[in-house]
Formats: C-alpha cells, structure tokens, sequence
C-alpha cells in the first residue's frame, strides 16, 4: 500500500492559491516595514510552557513533544509568537530602533481533531510589533490585517474587538467573575478550568454553559483608568484608518499571554469554525520567559481558513506566475541550441521550460500544451540551418518564423 499524508496534514499541490493567499496576507505589513524572519520549527518545551500558557488547551493537550538524542525535551511549535519574541531577545533586536517589526509564515503543529479547515499540522501568516504600548501601534497591527483580506479580495469579513485589561485591573475582575462561576451548574472539568483561568469558561461554546453566563460580569466593563484611554485611542485610530468593527465584550483568545487589546477575525461562511485568525497584545510575554519588560502585539492568520473564505465568496486569486515560454527542439543540434537558449531567457527573468526526453513534435506540442506557457518555440536542425526559429502563440494557435538573432530580445 502507498504511504499517505499523516491524518490531520495535507500536501500543498501546485495550481493551488496557496502561496498568494499566504503572501498577500502579508504584503500590506512588508509596506509597513515589517522584516521577515523564521524562528525554528521546534523550541525549547519551556518556552511554550511559560510563554502559552501552563493552563491552556494548546499546553496541556494539543503540543507535539518529544525528546532529542540528549534527552532534552523539545516542541514543534503551536504557535509563532514566542519563538519570535525569544529570538528578539536572544539576538538583542530590542536594543535598536524600537518597535521591532517582524513578519513571519510557516507550519505550526497542534494535536487537535481534524476536521474541515482545521489540520494537525496548519500554515499562519503572522507579524509582531515588538517594544512600544502606543495604541496607534495597536490600531496598525489590526490594521495591517484588516488590509491582508481585503488585498485579497474578501468582503464578508468582520473584527471582532475587545480589551481584556492588564494587572492592574484584570486581578479584581478574575476574583469577580471567579465567584460568579463558582455558582453555576457547571460540570467538574467546566470548574477546574475556571479555577486556573476563569475567562476561558467565557469561550466555551456549549449552549448550556451560554445560558448561564448571560449575567457574567464583563472585563470591558471594568477597565482601569489607563486601560480604557487606551482602548479608548486604539477604537479613534482605527476609526481614522476606516477599518469597521465590531465591540466583542465576551471575546477571550485561547492564548494566556493575551491582555488589552485582543480582537479577531470571523467568516460567517465557514460555518461553526468561522475563525480566520486573530491577535492581541502581549506585554508580559518577555517576562514570562525570562527576558526584561517589554510589550508587544502581533496576530496569526490561518491560510486554510483564508482558503476556505475565499472559496466562500467565490474569490479567484491569482497565484504564481506560470511558465511564458515552453522550448521544443527537434533535433540534436536543436536540443543542444535550445538547452543554452533556456539558459539565456532564465537570465533574463523570463519563465521556461524545454521539452526533455526523445518526443516528436506531436507530443512535445501536447507537453507545451499543458505546460500552460504563452509561447512554444519550435526549432528543429533544418531551422537553425535556416537561421530561424517557429513562435507559436499558443493561446490562438498563430506560428511566425523568427529570426534566431531577434528571439531573445522579443521573448525577453
């Protein structure tokens, strides 16, 4: 029996618009001078340990963690955030210009149920604005991904926004909505998760459990001076930027590093996992790990649910630029010419490819066929005799000749 993909992973195909969803969510931030980096796809466990969270679902259910041939325990990592904020401080990114602007893609790993639009092994596009607490900051980020969906054409897309305070009025607020918990009819595990984390109890999607929290106290409403005017600024900045909203009062990411602003990004066209991808800001996360003060926000972007979305819309996006040229010889003397005539027009950035192999001309037209190029050069020995070559438009089926001496430089 042939091997397959492990369950929960899938094979990236050609044709696909995988790499221009990907990139595109991407591109408005690169034009906000966001640098690309690439942390390693797996950390020390600890880091995620500390940094995610000890009481989440992603740290105690969902990592893939081994260990190495020196018996130190490793992760694939479940999420980019941080991975990147650890390299910013192992490298000293944070003693430059401040904040550190970091753009990031690539797999993450999470030992979840697959189902549609949710995969074991996941691709995020993702960004970090790394050293400052301005809310205008705060405002660019949300932003900068509001921007990626539109790029790519999606329309139906809604921001979900929210601040889930900071320490100095976020302690309070978990002592409330603590005693608020502790009375309802919930089941055993429901109340062990309160107790490490009462605000997860807020996701739960259970009808039952919604009921009951309908009078749950709300952290929105119970903000701190400070943490208000800076939600007060993120929602004026954005309104400036033109970027809508939604108030999302009971929104709470599955992340504990989270705090202040948090927002994210729904699709109601992909039914109950309506989630695209989401963020928020994180300014404990360097002391969590062991590095000094230093905030930070930044999001994730799933490309599956981006796919899905615009499959939803009924969204065609372009993806890589295909071959322009496709080179058939006829000949030995023509195969030798045509090997250093794709040589020269790769030079010069034009895309082609070469009909290898013995073919005669009628299946090295059906290669050219499908290769999906605009131009077949035809060339067989008598042809370079001739000085000439045969341009076939391959899109209406028109053939000129040409001299040898012009094809270059009118394909290029």
């Amino acid at each position: 029996m042939a091997f397959q993909a492990p369950k929960g992973t899938y094979d990236i195909l050609p044709g696909t618009p995988f790499l221009a969803a990907r990139d595109g969510l991407l591109e408005p931030a690169r034009l906000a001078g966001y640098d690309y980096m690439e942390p390693p796809v797996f950390e020390d466990t600890e880091l995620f340990a500390r940094g995610v969270g000890a009481s989440t679902d992603v740290v105690t259910k969902e990592m893939y963690t081994f260990s190495d041939r020196g018996g130190r325990s490793l992760t694939l990592r479940p999420e980019g955030t941080a991975g990147v904020v650890r390299a910013v401080l192992e490298h000293g990114l944070h003693h430059g210009q401040l904040p550190v602007k970091l753009r990031y893609a690539g797999p993450m790993f999470r030992a979840e149920r697959p189902q549609k639009g949710r995969f074991r092994q996941f691709q995020q596009s993702g960004i970090e604005a790394i050293g400052l607490t301005d809310p205008a900051l705060d405002a660019e980020v949300v932003a900068l991904a509001w921007q990626g969906y539109q790029r790519l054409g999606l329309r139906e897309v809604r921001l979900l926004l929210t601040s889930l305070g900071d320490p100095a009025c976020r302690p309070a607020y978990r002592e409330e909505l603590t005693a608020f918990l502790t009375g309802l009819d919930l089941d055993e595990a429901t109340h062990e998760r309160a107790r490490l984390n009462p605000l997860r109890v807020l996701d739960d999607k259970r009808p039952e459990v919604q009921a009951q929290l309908v009078a749950a106290p709300l952290i929105i409403d119970r903000l701190c001076a400070d943490c208000k005017a800076h939600h007060d600024a993120v929602v004026a900045a954005l309104d400036i930027l033109d970027v809508p909203f939604e108030p999302a009062p009971r929104l709470v990411r599955g992340l504990d590093y989270y705090m202040r602003t948090t927002f994210e990004f729904v699709h109601d066209g992909l039914g109950a996992q309506s989630a695209l991808g989401g963020g928020g800001r994180y300014d404990g996360l360097s002391e969590s790990i062991g590095g000094p003060p230093l905030p930070g926000i930044g999001w994730a972007l799933g490309i599956e649910r981006t796919l899905l979305a615009l499959e939803a819309e009924g969204v065609e996006v372009v993806g890589e630029t295909g071959l322009a040229v496709f080179v058939v010889p006829l000949g030995t003397a023509a195969k030798a010419w045509a090997v250093g005539f794709v040589g020269q027009l790769r030079t010069r950035g034009v895309a082609t490819d070469l009909a290898y192999g013995e073919r005669g001309l009628k299946g090295a037209m059906k290669a050219a066929d499908r290769s999906g190029a605009r131009w077949a050069v035809v060339v067989g020995d008598r042809d370079l005799d001739a000085d000439v070559a045969q341009l076939k438009d391959l899109t209406n089926g028109e053939q000129t000749a040409v001299p040898l001496s012009d094809l270059l430089e009118q394909l290029a």
